[in-house]
């Protein structure tokens, strides 16, 4: 066994990692975290792709409606957004059990302080709240476990919509305009930066999260798209002023029916 004192920092040999974990790994890689190794030692559901984004009257949070484990598809039907409360949403992406039962008591936390104060956590309280659960979560995302969900609602103070976007750690950043995550993420984004601008109707801002979703189904396998055949489509909640609500079936299938119209496919 080669000597741990000669792979630590400023004396390591040339062309040996400084990097506890690559020492770790390469000496006992039974100690090793699950997620720095290969995931869970058993098969473990994933919500995938996310998005929310903000239009003129404040922000729509999506979701496609696929779960994976490994390979397969564990569920094609799973909800991933979400109301948290009357003025804002939450959408998960990672562990799916882990980040439903998150969600579940997130919404029952803000409902309890609106109960016991007679009042509402601020958006900002609420993203730092949600924040603390993540962190809460870290020696679960150790083992392979991450949530990673994507928060927003309306402002009463700013009298805007706003998102807030974290890490594994609990890490919180806000977003000015849109934000995904999940294994689709990136090409959902790349859809979004193409279509998405300033002061979106509502009908428009719809139809621009459905193409995101569709986009990202094309080019990741984990993402669902729309299914025709079983009517399964995209979850969208829509949060303004008068409060968080889910968009209607109708108005989904009109969303994804024009981006397929656009592209001459039919349904």
């Amino acid at each position: 066994m080669s000597d741990p004192f000669q792979l630590s920092l400023g004396s390591a040999p040339f062309g040996a990692s400084p990097s506890f974990v690559d020492l770790l790994r390469a000496e006992h890689p039974d100690a090793v975290p699950v997620a720095l190794g290969e995931g869970p030692p058993f098969p473990v559901p994933h919500g995938t792709t996310i998005l929310g984004m903000k239009f003129a009257d404040g922000i729509v949070m999506a979701g496609d409606r696929r779960a994976t484990s490994g390979n397969l598809i564990a569920d094609a039907k799973i909800r991933k957004v979400f109301a948290a409360d009357s003025l804002s949403a939450i959408a998960i992406a990672g562990a799916a059990g882990q980040a439903v039962e998150m969600v579940k008591l997130f919404q029952l936390e803000l409902e309890h302080y609106e109960k016991i104060t007679g009042d509402r956590l601020s958006l900002e309280g609420k993203a730092n709240r949600l924040a603390q659960m993540i962190r809460g979560n870290f020696p679960l995302a150790m083992q392979g476990l991450v949530v990673v969900p994507l928060f927003g609602g309306f402002d009463e103070r700013r009298e805007e919509g706003r998102i807030f976007y974290y890490d594994a750690t609990g890490g919180r950043w806000e977003e000015d305009d849109y934000q995904t995550t999940g294994s689709g993420g990136q090409p959902a984004k790349n859809s979004l930066k193409k279509r998405w601008k300033p002061g979106l109707g509502r009908d428009e801002a719809l139809r621009v999260a459905a193409e995101a979703l569709i986009d990202a189904a094309e080019d990741d396998s984990a993402t669902g798209g729309p299914d025709f055949a079983r009517r399964i489509w995209p979850v969208m909640v829509v949060v303004t002023a008068a409060g968080s609500s889910d968009v209607p079936e109708s108005e989904v299938t009109a969303a994804v029916d024009a981006v397929v119209a656009e592209r001459g496919g039919a349904a």
